[in-house]
């Protein structure tokens, strides 16, 4: 036992004395554990926090967890994706599709039409093959053919120069006028006399802009010259001598015979007003212009050739209906016939003739307010045909033109020609700019 204790000793002794053996144990538990430290990754410590930028409106707390820019990785291309074609539209279009457009005139002529049978009467259900259009003796084919009906863009062309009898007439009579339009079209009115008024532009047929327009295109008429003096001369005679005062109709004349005073009709100026008024009307109408009058011209401006040149190139038709002394059946006949260094009487009927349209001659009240109905629903249900003609646009010649239907037995009502008018090209839509985000 004391052996043992005395060895103990010994050995604790011994390496308390050395110190070569203290320094060697911690160098060699360096040495290896220094293979262990660069192989471990040791994490970097937090970057310190920045200050926001404060000249923006960015929230402080999404500029403090925002990453700098350089960190920020950069977003993954979307992948691309094959456009398959529709069956039902086709392929996709070119991005060069729209690098440039093309602008054309196209000289579409437009011909309406009607078809009369041996009565009078409008004769519906022609079918395309059976009508023929030529212009200048060369068949045309057609591209368009429609009986739809059309609205119609009426210019009311009233006369107040006619006699005083004829006027009441007619003012009883435009009540009755509005009830022939639909709520459609579209109605303008004019009145002249010794010059032309417009009393309203287009407005709508069936307002109360209309009718209140109407009203006030009444007028009073003239009084009927008697050629004889008398009591119907509104003259005093004495002594088988005329006297005058200011009741006459001849003042500073010692006949009996009365010298007319100049009448003055300006029909040629008042359809030229109408018709600049009917050329503004949209697409796809009917562009009229009705004259209600005796058709007594005189003092106008513009003639009669170039008012109908004026109609012919922008597609307006004139129609009308007759009244007074002009629509009996003699007196009207002998009224064509224009007699040198006299008035020319009732030219309504070449304008008619000239631009397609239709006459009615009425004498009474109700016969003028029937063919208010008339005149409308012929204007409004018309045959028409389009083609493309191929004569240049630009050389401004007259072009005559012919309908031919090949049933036997009708009556076809179509202009003789007309005069080209070249499309103006529609100016590029304005590019309207992007606002700036």
């Amino acid at each position: 036992m004391v052996y043992g204790k005395n060895m103990i000793w010994t050995a604790a002794l011994l390496l308390a004395a050395s110190p070569v053996a203290m320094t060697a144990q911690p160098a060699q538990s360096q040495t290896t554990s220094a293979p262990t430290q660069q192989k471990q990754d040791i994490p970097d410590a937090p970057r310190p926090q920045t200050l926001p930028n404060l000249k923006t409106i960015t929230p402080i707390g999404a500029a403090i967890t925002a990453p700098a820019p350089s960190e920020q990785a950069a977003p993954a291309p979307a992948p691309a994706v094959a456009q398959e074609p529709d069956e039902e539209q086709g392929p996709p279009p070119d991005k060069s599709a729209h690098a440039f457009t093309l602008q054309t005139n196209v000289n579409l002529v437009e011909v309406p039409f009607i078809v009369k049978d041996s009565k009078g009467q409008l004769v519906p259900g022609i079918p395309a093959r059976e009508v023929r259009v030529y212009e200048n003796n060369v068949r045309q084919h057609m591209s368009v053919f429609t009986t739809d009906p059309f609205p119609l863009s009426v210019a009311l062309v009233i006369d107040q120069s006619v006699t005083y009898d004829t006027m009441q007439k007619i003012n009883a009579s435009l009540a009755a006028l509005q009830g022939a339009f639909a709520p459609y079209d579209e109605v303008a009115v004019f009145t002249y006399n010794n010059g032309v008024k417009e009393q309203t532009a287009f407005t709508a047929a069936q307002g109360p802009r209309l009718g209140i327009m109407l009203d006030r295109s009444k007028g009073h008429g003239r009084d009927p010259i008697m050629p004889l003096g008398g009591p119907m001369s509104q003259s005093i005679n004495k002594n088988g001598m005329a006297v005058t005062d200011d009741t006459s109709g001849h003042r500073g004349n010692q006949s009996n015979f009365e010298t007319a005073p100049k009448e003055f009709h300006t029909l040629n100026d008042a359809i030229l007003d109408a018709a600049r008024e009917t050329a503004r009307a949209g697409k796809g109408r009917r562009r009229i212009v009705y004259v209600i009058s005796d058709g007594k011209e005189n003092g106008s401006t513009a003639s009669e050739k170039e008012v109908i040149k004026y109609c012919l190139t922008n597609n307006v038709s004139v129609w009308g209906t007759l009244v007074g002394d002009s629509s009996l059946y003699g007196l009207g006949f002998l009224d064509r016939i224009h007699i040198p260094l006299m008035m020319r009487d009732n030219a309504l009927p070449r304008y008619t003739s000239a631009t397609a349209g239709q006459l009615d001659s009425e004498f009474r009240q109700k016969g003028i307010e029937a063919s208010f109905g008339k005149i409308t629903a012929e204007a409004r249900n018309q045959y028409t045909i389009g083609y493309y003609s191929h004569e240049p646009m630009l050389d401004g010649k007259y072009r005559k033109l012919d309908v031919r239907v090949s049933r036997p037995g009708l009556t076809i009502i179509a202009k003789d020609g007309y005069w080209p008018r070249p499309n103006t090209p529609q100016p590029p839509p304005p590019v309207t700019p992007t606002a700036i985000p």
